[in-house]
């Protein structure tokens, strides 16, 4: 039995190369029978198989001992070698992607182009003092044109990249960029790809604090993220491996699976396998730290790909961890989404509040539709709230459907507790919103009207309850009068007139309100209290009683004169007076008791009767101030000379001057308007004239399609070279000369028989054609 060096797959991973101590050399199919064996006279230490092996056009490999030899298969099957490289010592390292291969030796990485033959670059090795076969080369590549090559405590990327054209003379077609370049704290044992970053196996030496010599230590796993002239360190781990004090840095070495994030720490003693962190080791870690939060979130973002977890679990956890921190409002808050629509599980929560004293944290969260709890759960919590929170218990009445809970219990539970309390407004509202709940809706308004509540009118609309107001209207009128005779005149078909009325006979200012806003709605409606009314408005409504006598036309007048006379109403008896007829004693009432001269002109002008204003004269003559304001406003009604030849002479007359200036000036001014007038009449009459005149001169079409009025035959012959005769009158009527009746009078003039018939007014002739 010899030691295996190395073994190398393709990537397909099909078929394997094997190199050991003893210098066999054997590629061979792991599905197939295809198979090659060769032997050295040396230890072979390295081989690499093509990466595409599996195709027949690339059945080669390389192997690695003082040369660097490339088998091909050719023809017959027979492999035939070629010497790649030689003469740089041993070969310690070979990597083979795609068709690059890059290989170290005692000098360097050197690579090379398998298609042209061609040796692309040689990266000599940074620190020459440390022995090559201790410290071994590390390579690998990250995808077909980067290489990294780890050596000593360097680290350097490698991108290949296609030179231009015009620089390539006798230089190989491609060439290499070293992109990253750094150095590491420790020797470098292995190297791998991880996304963008690096991984590194490290072996590390340290100063013992016992014996201050020297020795090794546990190696160690860093992911790196590369930096153009430095590494900025991800993370590091100390490995454990059996032996660890005695292994060398050749003694260790890292291996991947592309595509899997698995790495491979081979040891002479173990083999460690390292896996990039999945959600679920995320989620123990956030765990242990007492983060749930971003536990739970990071389950609910993977929770197609985390095996080990369940939501469900983190988040009872994370509700459990709320209550021990005394954050009860929190954890109540969160089992809306944890908990879900499993109904158990709420259930056994809501016991758990219960025992630790929290069941009104949790009520504000309780599920109400889609799941529904027991009734139970929800009587236990308002029961809570109504041994120490009233204000609380309304709340949750108010804001949970009536059929979460049995109704009967939790009413009878809020009517022992008004034995004790009797007038608390709260549990009193909160009794009427359960018997709106139950249908008991004549229990309610007794309990609203008493509290005066804003929703009476509403749960009257709503649940139609004008049978139950019908003996409770003065106290609907006391709480708000608008709104409820605004609703009593809404529904006058459920609750008539006469019975409202009737039921405000005691309390007539109710009565009065609710009568003058029938009587604004409708005017006849009411008209058998319009009497009934006079009275109110007087005493209740002053400024609308002139108003209501105006537009009622059922209101008694005799009565309404009467009780304002009593109540020396002057405005409404003036009028009452006026609309009976009596104006003279109305306008005397003006002058006699209001004194008011404009409004006594302002009367008579709207009366019209020469009596009135003669009335007017004669109780104005002896008074100046009324004479003076008769002058000023009476000119265009009364000629004013009437007015003047009756003052006596020697009368002091204020502003007499001013008064006659303005009579002259209004004069004048109507002499100006009917002046004007006559100028405008005279000129639309000349403008009409003229504008007939041109009518009338236009010609008239006569065709072959117009007949005669008279004989109904056309009016022109068939034979055009006859003469003929033709009256068209301005009517557009048509006569054959000979078929027009002679005319009786002595006139030249003509007249269309026609339009004289109809009494239309008669055309005259306007042209008599002849030929």
């Amino acid at each position: 039995k010899m030691k295996i060096n190395q073994i190398s797959l393709d990537e397909s991973g099909e078929h394997m190369g094997v190199c050991s101590e003893d210098g066999k050399v054997q590629v061979f199919g792991l599905y197939s029978a295809e198979e090659f064996h060769e032997t050295f006279d040396c230890p072979i230490k390295i081989v690499a198989v093509h990466p595409h092996f599996v195709r027949s056009h690339f059945k080669q490999f390389v192997t690695g001992g003082k040369k660097l030899l490339l088998y091909e298969r050719g023809w017959m099957n027979r492999w035939k070698p070629s010497v790649l490289h030689e003469g740089e010592g041993n070969i310690r390292n070979v990597k083979w992607r795609g068709h690059l291969i890059a290989w170290a030796n005692n000098m360097g990485v050197k690579i090379l182009d398998v298609i042209s033959k061609q040796r692309i670059t040689n990266v000599p090795r940074d620190d020459i003092s440390l022995r090559p076969d201790m410290y071994p080369c590390s390579l690998c590549w990250k995808d077909n044109l980067t290489l990294i090559i780890g050596w000593g405590n360097s680290v350097k990327i490698c991108s290949v990249k296609e030179r231009h054209a015009s620089e390539m003379r006798d230089l190989p077609n491609r060439y290499v960029e070293i992109v990253f370049q750094f150095d590491t704290e420790f020797y470098i044992s292995g190297l791998a790809p991880l996304c963008d970053q690096l991984v590194i196996l490290s072996y590390v030496k340290e100063i013992s604090e016992k014996t201050e010599v020297e020795c090794c230590a546990r190696p160690r796993l860093d992911i790196v993220q590369p930096l153009p002239e430095s590494c900025e360190e991800i993370s590091s781990d100390a490995l454990t491996v059996r032996g660890f004090q005695e292994n060398e840095c050749r003694d260790y070495h890292l291996e991947y699976s592309e595509g899997e994030s698995l790495f491979y720490i081979i040891s002479p003693r173990d083999v460690v396998v390292a896996k990039e962190r999945d959600q679920d080791d995320h989620i123990d870690w956030l765990l242990e730290k007492k983060k749930y939060e971003e536990a739970l979130m990071a389950a609910e973002i993977s929770q197609k790909t985390i095996k080990k977890h369940k939501i469900l679990d983190i988040g009872l956890a994370y509700i459990n961890h709320l209550v021990e921190k005394g954050e009860y409002d929190l954890a109540a808050r969160k089992c809306q989404k944890i908990l879900g629509k499993n109904t158990e599980l709420w259930e056994f929560e809501v016991y758990k509040f219960k025992e630790i004293g929290q069941l009104k944290a949790i009520s504000r969260y309780l599920p109400r539709r889609d799941p529904v709890l027991k009734p139970l759960i929800y009587e236990m919590v308002l029961h809570e709230f109504l041994e120490s929170d009233y204000e609380g218990f309304a709340t949750l009445i108010k804001e949970w459907p009536g059929d979460l809970y049995n109704n009967t219990i939790i009413v009878q539970a809020v009517v022992d507790h008004l034995k004790k309390d009797p007038q608390n407004k709260t549990l009193l509202r909160t009794l009427a919103e359960l018997y709106t709940y139950d249908q008991r809706y004549g229990r309610a308004l007794e309990i609203y009207l008493t509290l005066r509540h804003k929703d009476v009118f509403q749960l009257i609309h709503k649940h139609n309850l004008f049978s139950s107001i019908r003996d409770k209207i003065v106290l609907l009128m006391d709480f708000d009068s608008e709104k409820a005779v605004d609703m009593l005149l809404d529904n006058e078909d459920k609750i008539s007139i006469d019975r409202v009325v009737e039921e405000l006979e005691n309390r007539p200012e109710l009565q009065h309100v609710y009568l003058h806003k029938l009587f604004k709605r409708d005017h006849h409606k009411g008209q058998r209290y319009h009497e009934k009314q006079i009275s109110l408005y007087a005493e209740y409504d002053r400024p609308n009683l002139l108003p209501f006598l105006r537009d009622s036309t059922h209101c008694p007048l005799e009565k309404a004169l009467e009780i304002c006379q009593q109540r020396n109403f002057v405005e409404e008896t003036v009028y009452l007076l006026s609309r009976m007829g009596n104006s003279r004693s109305a306008l005397k009432m003006i002058m006699e008791e209001l004194q008011d001269v404009d409004k006594a002109i302002e009367f008579a002008k709207e009366q019209d009767d020469g009596e009135l204003w003669e009335d007017l004269i004669l109780y104005s003559i002896d008074k100046p101030p009324f004479i003076t304001g008769l002058l000023n406003n009476i000119g265009t009604h009364v000629d004013p000379i009437l007015l003047i030849h009756r003052i006596k002479e020697g009368m002091e007359i204020p502003n007499l001057r001013d008064s006659l200036v303005k009579i002259l000036q209004d004069y004048n001014l109507q002499i100006l308007l009917r002046e004007g007038c006559k100028k405008i009449l005279v000129a639309d009459s000349l403008s009409l004239l003229k504008k007939m005149h041109r009518t009338q001169m236009k010609g008239v079409l006569v065709d072959e399609e117009n007949i005669c009025e008279s004989c109904l035959s056309p009016i022109l012959p068939s034979d055009a070279s006859k003469s003929f005769n033709v009256v068209v009158f301005h009517c557009r009527h048509m006569f054959h000369k000979e078929c027009l009746p002679v005319s009786n009078t002595v006139s030249p003039v003509q007249f269309c028989n026609i339009c004289s018939a109809k009494h239309r007014g008669p055309g005259s002739a306007i042209l008599e054609m002849k030929k």
